[in-house]
């Protein structure tokens, strides 16, 4: 579990979503040389991968408070990313890079795990999305499995922005925003492979051995559970 609400850094020069003390400890905890394990489960409250209109949006605006485009876009982004609070791991990118780095050295380790899922919540709906790397990345499966919350109620607009935001539109949109940004590619690229669900939901991941399976329940109007999504992200 990995502090990304108290643990962040916010001065300018050097804004982090982990201060040095927690990073570290996080790289103690998934490198280290006593410990093998089937699975990597690294929980974030904040989701490391976003739908790409939302991610690029927060990359962009992070290029902008750097100075990127100089100080008129620098205090305009400010204003912008305290009024929409944009404060995902999209909000760092060095971050950003360098969890996409961590999981890529456990996956390449000689005892990888068999998969790797970050667990988040936070953004009110849930999705499934999988990474793959540009180059050097793991061979098993890295997954971001959101979900959130058991309650929640979710305005209309939203859950249009939210479906948009994974629309190859959205993704040719936030292109445009990165390019004004003058923003590094990230190191890691990701698709959606279900969602996005709104609702009262819950989601579980079962582990046995290697295998990996996930199962996402949501609430029906007789307040029963219906199962909606079932999926196998591992059966080895």
């Amino acid at each position: 579990m990995v502090d990304s609400r108290a643990a962040r850094v916010l001065a300018e020069e050097r804004r982090a979503m982990l201060d040095p003390a927690e990073a570290a400890w996080l790289r103690e905890q998934v490198l280290s040389d006593e410990q093998t394990y089937d699975h990597l489960l690294i929980g974030t409250s904040l989701p490391w991968l976003l739908p790409h209109l939302v991610h690029d949006t927060e990359t962009w605006n992070a290029a902008l408070c750097a100075g990127e485009r100089g100080k008129r876009w620098a205090r305009l982004g400010e204003r912008l990313r305290r009024g929409a609070d944009l404060e995902h791991w999209a909000a760092f990118p060095r971050s950003f890079a360098d969890l996409a780095d961590l999981i890529a050295e456990a996956g390449a380790a000689r005892a990888a795990p068999a998969t790797v899922c970050v667990l988040s919540g936070d953004v009110h709906h849930g999705y499934i999305a999988k990474a793959s790397w540009r180059s050097g990345g793991p061979r098993i499966p890295v997954v971001q499995l959101t979900c959130s919350p058991v309650h929640n109620s979710v305005p209309l607009m939203m859950r249009m922005g939210f479906r948009f935001g994974w629309s190859s539109p959205a993704r040719l949109l936030g292109r445009l925003l990165t390019r004004h940004g003058r923003c590094p590619r990230p190191p890691v690229s990701w698709r959606k492979q279900g969602g996005p669900w709104f609702g009262n939901q819950l989601m579980t991941l079962i582990l046995r051995d290697r295998s990996a399976h996930l199962r996402l329940e949501r609430t029906t109007s007789d307040a029963t559970l219906q199962t909606v999504h079932e999926s196998v992200l591992t059966d080895d």
